[in-house]
């Protein structure tokens, strides 16, 4: 899914970029952030699942944020943003007060991450409604809080394949709503089984007893160059301190 909301944010290829990864979790799309070689925060609420980010040493900088809250980014901070089965959480009122009702939290949510985003960029959030009236409440107040755009959906004839993406736009510029994919159940399955069999060679141990996929020093050294010379501005410098671990604190 991941992969299908960089290919729906449509950046340029090969010119760097900067994301923001909502409810980044445990670095999973992080991963593949640093494979596609973008630069990345990402927020998450739960610190547990930080950690474990924070383990499988993700490039990206991390921080603890409830997105009800809505975010306190400087303007035009990012290229674009992703988030995948995180915003229908934000339909769950935590308490009965006014300010923590589901309207009040997209509110927040979608009006900072407006401010957030540059002009002209895209924002791609894959959830997980339980209803048409979800859809209409979240992608009202989307944009009420002046984004374009509108709902993708990927395979909407199949029960376990069907995936939804609000596809939200900052700035006109001629942008589209891109097509939603479509085809048999078959075909997802391959590709849901090809994506399985990738994950597990991923996690198997080399003969050292290390879980493959673990970034050292070297690896990281050479990521860094690749992106230098793809003409990177923002590539920390090398010191001692590369590729140390971090302390799981927030």
């Amino acid at each position: 899914m991941t992969y299908r909301a960089l290919e729906l944010l449509n950046l340029p290829p090969d010119e760097p970029a900067f994301l923001l990864d909502i409810g980044c979790g445990s670095g999973l799309s992080g991963e593949i952030l640093d494979e596609e070689g973008y630069n990345w925060i990402g927020v998450d609420v739960a610190p547990s699942m930080l950690e474990v980010a924070l383990e499988r040493e993700v490039e990206g900088d991390l921080f603890l944020q409830d997105i009800g809250q809505g975010f306190g980014f400087r303007p035009g901070s990012f290229d674009g943003a992703i988030s995948i089965s995180v915003i229908q959480w934000l339909l769950n009122a935590e308490t009965s007060h006014p300010t923590s009702s589901p309207p009040h939290r997209l509110t927040r949510f979608f009006t900072t991450l407006h401010s957030a985003l540059r002009n002209p960029s895209r924002a791609i959030l894959q959830f997980y409604p339980t209803s048409d009236d979800q859809i209409q409440l979240i992608t009202s107040i989307a944009q009420k809080a002046g984004f374009g755009g509108g709902v993708v959906v990927d395979y909407p004839n199949s029960k376990k394949a069907k995936k939804v993406f609000l596809c939200l736009f900052v700035g006109s510029g001629g942008q589209q709503i891109p097509k939603g994919l479509d085809g048999e159940d078959t075909e997802v399955q391959e590709g849901r089984a090809a994506f399985e069999k990738r994950r597990e060679k991923s996690g198997k141990k080399d003969k050292n007893g290390k879980r493959r996929g673990i970034k050292d020093k070297d690896w990281i050294l050479k990521k860094k160059e690749l992106y230098r010379q793809r003409g990177k501005e923002s590539v920390p410098r090398d010191s001692k301190y590369t590729a140390r671990k971090r302390k799981p604190v927030f």
